[in-house]
């Protein structure tokens, strides 16, 4: 019973806080995957919103490379970590506290969303917010790149988003381009390349 409060506590947003204010946070690796390095120089650049931000690695490493970048996260502790590096780097990006599930205050279209390990953490009803806001904010023939991790057993639960699962999520709106499973310490994980198809 305790471990499964504690656990429920971790997966919380006051559970990110804690371990921000702790500096136990292994997924902030300061590095921007080569996955979107790939895109990046391929992609001219437009407007990205970064979902679960973090520190704002992947936003700063966009603008950098002239794109307009609005990053999304629920910490108020990494958004306030994100903005002191956007501006110690003398970039503008727009960070803001927010949740992926209702991002009202958002006007679109972005050309480029990108989300390193935030849906497969959300709740299926979750999730299906996440999609329809994702659907709203996507531009026509824009991209969505997502990393997930499979299912597989995590501090006594189980974590993680199936192909197939993503795969229901967005066909309505998203063609599929690839995808390409590899893994994260040992674990099986993916990375998709979605395009929103056009509108109108």
């Amino acid at each position: 019973m305790w471990q499964r409060l504690r656990d429920r506590l971790l997966r919380s947003r006051w559970g990110f806080e804690w371990r921000y204010l702790r500096g136990q946070t292994p997924w902030d690796t300061g590095i921007t995957p080569p996955e979107v390095m790939e895109f990046l120089a391929q992609t001219p650049p437009g407007r990205a919103l970064d979902l679960g931000c973090g520190t704002g690695t992947n936003a700063i490493t966009l603008a950098r490379r002239g794109w307009k970048v609005t990053g999304v996260d629920f910490s108020p502790r990494a958004i306030c970590r994100a903005r002191q590096k956007a501006a110690s780097a003398g970039l503008s990006v727009h960070f803001l506290v927010a949740d992926v599930t209702n991002l009202s205050m958002l006007q679109g279209p972005y050309d480029y969303v990108l989300d390193i390990g935030c849906l497969f953490a959300l709740n299926n009803l979750d999730r299906r917010r996440y999609a329809k806001e994702l659907e709203r904010l996507c531009a026509s023939q824009g991209w969505y790149m997502l990393y997930a991790w499979l299912p597989r057993p995590w501090r006594g639960s189980m974590w993680g988003i199936s192909v197939d699962e993503v795969q229901a999520l967005f066909d309505a709106s998203f063609t599929r381009e690839r995808y390409v499973i590899g893994e994260e310490k040992g674990h099986p994980s993916v990375w998709y390349w979605y395009r929103r198809r056009s509108m109108g």
